[in-house]
């Protein structure tokens, strides 16, 4: 029983950043503002970014989940703790800026700060957990193309 809350507990905290961003994300035509920017032809129908970031969230949490329940004691699981905490915070951050103030370059610096943050978290997780340092890397791309989608929209606005 204990690991099941643990694993619920892991799961949840990492949706949190998706929960927040949904008060500021836009969906269909609610959001005039992100609808009349230009973007990359690369950016994908909304459905998409949804559907991602749910898969990334579980497996953040699932990777949470096999830091909470290593053996292992000290600094490394302490780091891998502030880490992901750290990511947390940038991925809600984002969203905030975004969507919720339209500051794109802030945004861009934020994300760019993400991503050297996750690869931190994935490196600090090896030690730990081998299979959560692999389960970061999905996450860390999807950050890079969310970057290059955030920049693409700072160059051309």
């Amino acid at each position: 029983m204990k690991k099941i809350l643990k694993f619920i507990f892991a799961v949840v905290l990492a949706f949190l950043p998706g929960l927040f961003g949904i008060m500021f994300t836009p969906s269909g035509t609610s959001d005039a503002w992100y609808n009349i920017l230009n973007k990359s032809v690369m950016t994908p129908d909304g459905w998409v970014f949804g559907a991602a970031w749910a898969v990334l969230y579980a497996i953040l949490g699932i990777a949470l989940f096999l830091i909470m329940n290593s053996p292992r004691r000290g600094s490394a699981k302490t780091r891998s703790y502030l880490l992901f905490g750290l990511q947390l915070v940038l991925n809600g951050l984002w969203s905030f800026l975004f969507f919720g103030l339209h500051q794109v370059l802030p945004a861009f610096v934020v994300i760019l700060a993400l991503i050297i943050i996750s690869i931190k978290m994935m490196r600090a997780f090896r030690p730990v957990n081998r299979s959560a340092s692999y389960l970061v890397i999905p996450y860390i791309l999807w950050l890079i193309f969310a970057a290059y989608l955030n920049g693409v929209i700072l160059y051309l606005n």
